[in-house]
């Protein structure tokens, strides 16, 4: 006999195999490119098995084939799925965090007159703490609780400079099944002495833990310069060295996010182009490489991205916060350089992409672009995967990816609930949710097929 519930009801991810009754959302490409990228479901049903979509489309079909084919073939009554009805909510896929610092999470909301200072007077000594595996290990169970309460079910996140940090991070990942990229920030100069490694001992600090957690369960490592500054050119080298060593390992660092900054890695590379040259004479730049905030690259840059596949993760709630600038949303399209959002805690002031949503809106309106909520949620979901070359296995609701999904909840604020029942487009109700929405409303957010945070 086939099981109903509502999301109310039990679901610890036990069970084998699932229907998810609810409105569909999610890409097949890029809204920019292609109208009928969009795919949207009213009343739509995703079919999952073991951690993986096996089914999808209008619930009218979908039901069809679990009747006719007994659940894809399986014939046990065992195996029917738990059919759970949550129609009047949105099933889309979980969202892809680009950038983002997990020893910084408690330290978000910290006050500063700019980037640098706020480096010098409040991350640099919260990371101190990080040399210590138990505080680790504290924050990233409390990191993890925020990205997932928020939807967010893939980050790319930047660790402490000590190895334990990436430690902490990844046990606690890898024991709820979740899909992650994270690394050790090397850095030998221009920070505290407490913080400095050395080019040898990141690269061997960096090298060993590649060893010990790239692509375990669903986990993958970033070399993590942590920007040009605070690197030495030789550690520059040896990063690009392990860069070239392992070239399924991702690459991230920051580049051109402010005007001092900027000013400042002319004077320490008086040789270098750019900012972006920096990174690419020592052969950074590459497909899997990821440059946090890249506001102030010229056309030349923006073609070398482009060329190279490296991608630019768009941070704009702190970029307002920092008051860094503002990133140019039509240079960047025009250039068909590959970017993303991203919320860059703790710079950032919210670890909700909905939120992140609602400030890029906002910039690239400054600029006089229109952002509007369907690229919005692609650069979120697909458009991301497609960067970290993830297609395929997150980032979508397509049949063979693995089922990491969100339920969102249109009705979570009277305001919301308000406002979404006048709209009369999917686009509209999108971009409701950018502006209105936060981790409210994220009723669900399922990992590998299973429950990993719900609402109460």
């Amino acid at each position: 006999m086939t099981q109903h519930s509502s999301l109310s009801a039990s679901d610890d991810g036990a069970t084998r195999a699932a229907i998810y009754r609810a409105s569909l959302l999610y890409f097949i490409g890029d809204p920019a490119l292609d109208p009928a990228a969009l795919q949207w479901h009213e009343d739509g049903a995703l079919h999952v098995r073991d951690g993986r979509i096996v089914d999808v489309g209008s619930a009218s079909e979908v039901l069809a084939r679990v009747t006719s084919d007994g659940d894809g073939g399986v014939s046990a009554v065992a195996a029917a799925p738990a059919i759970h009805d949550w129609r009047g909510r949105i099933v889309m896929p979980g969202f892809i965090d680009t950038h983002l610092h997990f020893p910084q999470t408690e330290m978000i909301g910290s006050p500063a007159p700019g980037l640098l200072p706020w480096l010098e007077h409040y991350t640099f000594p919260t990371e101190r703490a990080f040399e210590d595996s138990a505080h680790a290990q504290t924050i990233a169970d409390v990191f993890i609780d925020e990205l997932l309460r928020n939807g967010t079910t893939t980050a790319m996140v930047y660790c402490s400079v000590h190895p334990q940090s990436v430690d902490a991070l990844f046990e606690v990942c890898a024991a709820r099944d979740l899909r992650m990229i994270a690394g050790k920030v090397m850095m030998d100069r221009h920070c505290p002495p407490w913080l400095s490694d050395t080019a040898e001992r990141g690269a061997q600090e960096s090298e060993a833990l590649i060893a010990r957690w790239h692509n375990k369960q669903r986990l993958a490592y970033a070399i993590t310069p942590r920007f040009a500054p605070t690197s030495t050119s030789a550690q520059l080298a040896v990063a690009g060295a392990l860069a070239k060593q392992y070239p399924d390992t991702y690459i991230q660092s920051h580049v051109a996010e402010n005007r001092d900054e900027v000013a400042w890695v002319k004077e320490l590379f008086p040789t270098a182009r750019s900012y972006l040259n920096v990174y690419d004479q020592v052969g950074l730049l590459r497909e899997r490489a990821m440059y946090g905030h890249c506001i102030y690259l010229d056309d030349d840059d923006r073609a070398r991205m482009a060329e190279t596949g490296a991608a630019a993760a768009v941070c704009p709630t702190s970029n307002l916060f920092l008051g860094s600038g503002l990133f140019d949303f039509e240079k960047a399209q025009r250039s068909g350089m590959p970017i993303t959002l991203a919320t860059d805690v703790g710079g950032g002031t919210s670890f909700s992409m909905l939120a992140t949503m609602n400030e890029a809106y906002k910039v690239a309106r400054m600029g006089g672009y229109y952002l509007d909520a369907t690229r919005m949620f692609y650069l979120s979901t697909l458009g991301a995967a497609r960067a970290l070359h993830l297609e395929g296995q997150v980032g979508s609701l397509a049949v063979g990816n693995e089922a990491d999904f969100i339920v969102v909840d249109r009705h979570a604020t009277p305001l919301l609930s308000r406002r979404t029942d006048r709209c009369t487009s999917v686009d509209e109700t999108l971009f409701a949710l950018a502006m209105l929405g936060d981790d409210r409303a994220i009723a669900a957010t399922f990992s590998h097929g299973r429950c990993v945070h719900r609402r109460d």
